[in-house]
């Protein structure tokens, strides 16, 4: 069938059907606890996201789209007690935000038949759809962010990392673990010495990690944080005048609130990236006039063109495109958990359709496909300018190590598979 006659088979069904339930987005959302500062506006963009398409369009495909909000307070277990409360609610997809969250979710999702979106976080190897059938983690996931900080470093260097240091400063936790395997793989590749520095949670303890920095002296600092811990590494490195634009964090080591609480001495600090920065896309004329305007923004409306706050817009965004890519391909705009699976995995995300929706260039190009659900794992490198207060694009959205990163992929997934009797698919 192709599209004209898809769109019409389509609106034929809405048209003769009846009333449809909502489209159920369950947004598990961590407003309280020490984590707040990002989950926060993460959540702001999520539901207003919807809520400009139910106001502007009347949903998704005529159906309105249904957002509801359960606390997790970044706690796995309550994050596991969110996901069952509400999965009988209709729930197309999850979105946990909380890589500890993801490992608890992966072999429910996959016996409930409900698909889990892991953008940028959770676990890496998920991006075999071979293995993983229900998660995906588009459009680029943490080895992708370890490896696009090392092409970065790459770049400074001239192409050669030989004899340098590099010190990874990360949460201890499944979240801060997860680059490691791939930044020591790269070590060998490209001969640099990687030093392990872990922080506790939530990560305000870190004086003895900052003087081993200071004496050892490492070339460049990478940095896995979330949180307090961020805010207080880089007053950290200030104190002990680190170079801030030897100073990389990765896209969650990078927002407003984790360099203002340092000031002017943050200026120079980097950061990975996978979505647009500010407020200058068209899709914010739409959110001023149908969501903030109208009071029905889901924070304080404060929190607009920040960085996580884009980020849960985008990723509001992907779901809402897998949904009319289910819908067309069932021809109904009712769709169900397995449909929007379905949707998710044939999933294309072009600079026109960006641009159609008032965000041309907000994030990379890219293409879901049963055997990858994880994107082409472009990332791009922003600077924060102190004086200016803003992030600055300093490279774009460029392709990582996929030569490492997959093999990596293939022996994690592999042995997945082998622990819990999983027949790969996609044959």
């Amino acid at each position: 069938m192709n599209k004209k006659l898809a769109t019409l088979a389509l609106g034929a069904v809405m048209a003769a059907g009846p009333v449809m339930a909502d489209l159920v987005f369950p947004s598990l959302s961590y407003r309280t606890g020490p984590y707040a500062a990002g989950g926060i506006p993460f959540a702001d963009g999520y539901a207003d996201y919807f809520t400009l398409l139910n106001e502007r369009d009347g949903g998704i495909g005529g159906v309105p789209a249904k957002v509801i909000e359960c606390e997790t307070g970044y706690n796995t277990e309550k994050g596991v007690e969110c996901y069952e409360s509400t999965k009988g609610e209709g729930a197309l997809v999850y979105q946990p935000l909380s890589t500890g969250i993801t490992y608890q979710l992966i072999p429910k999702v996959t016996a409930d038949g409900i698909p889990l979106h892991t953008m940028g976080y959770g676990r890496t190897s998920a991006a075999n759809g071979k293995v993983f059938s229900h998660v995906f983690n588009y459009p680029a996931n943490y080895w992708n962010g370890a490896s696009g900080a090392i092409n970065h470093l790459l770049d400074e260097n001239g192409g050669d990392l030989s004899g340098k240091k590099i010190a990874l400063v990360y949460h201890n936790s499944a979240y801060g673990k997860e680059p490691i395997r791939t930044l020591e793989t790269l070590a060998e590749k490209h001969g640099y010495e990687l030093t392990l520095l872990p922080v506790d949670h939530p990560g305000q303890e870190q004086k003895s990690q900052w003087l081993q920095i200071r004496r050892e002296k490492p070339d460049y600092v990478i940095m896995w944080g979330w949180g307090v811990m961020n805010q207080v590494a880089v007053q950290e490195a200030a104190n002990i005048r680190f170079p801030m634009e030897n100073f990389i964090g990765v896209w969650w080591s990078g927002a407003e609130f984790d360099v203002e609480p340092a000031g002017e001495k943050a200026n120079g600090y980097k950061a990975l990236t996978f979505t647009g920065l500010g407020m200058d896309y068209p899709v914010y004329d739409d959110l001023k006039k149908y969501v903030v305007d109208a009071g029905k923004a889901a924070g304080a409306g404060d929190q607009l063109g920040t960085v996580q706050y884009n980020r849960g817009l985008y990723a509001a965004m992907l779901a809402a495109e897998a949904v009319k890519t289910a819908q067309e391909m069932h021809g109904t705009a009712d769709i169900d958990a397995s449909m929007m699976r379905d949707g998710m995995e044939a999933l294309e995300i072009t600079n026109a359709k960006m641009e159609g929706l008032g965000m041309a260039g907000f994030g990379p190009e890219f293409t879901v496909s049963c055997e990858n659900h994880g994107g082409p794992g472009l990332v791009g490198v922003v600077q924060w300018d102190a004086a200016a207060g803003t992030w600055n694009p300093v490279q774009d959205f460029k392709p990582t190590d996929v030569e490492v990163i997959s093999v990596l992929i293939e022996e994690d997934s592999g042995a997945y598979a082998a622990e819990n009797n999983i027949s790969p698919r996609c044959e």
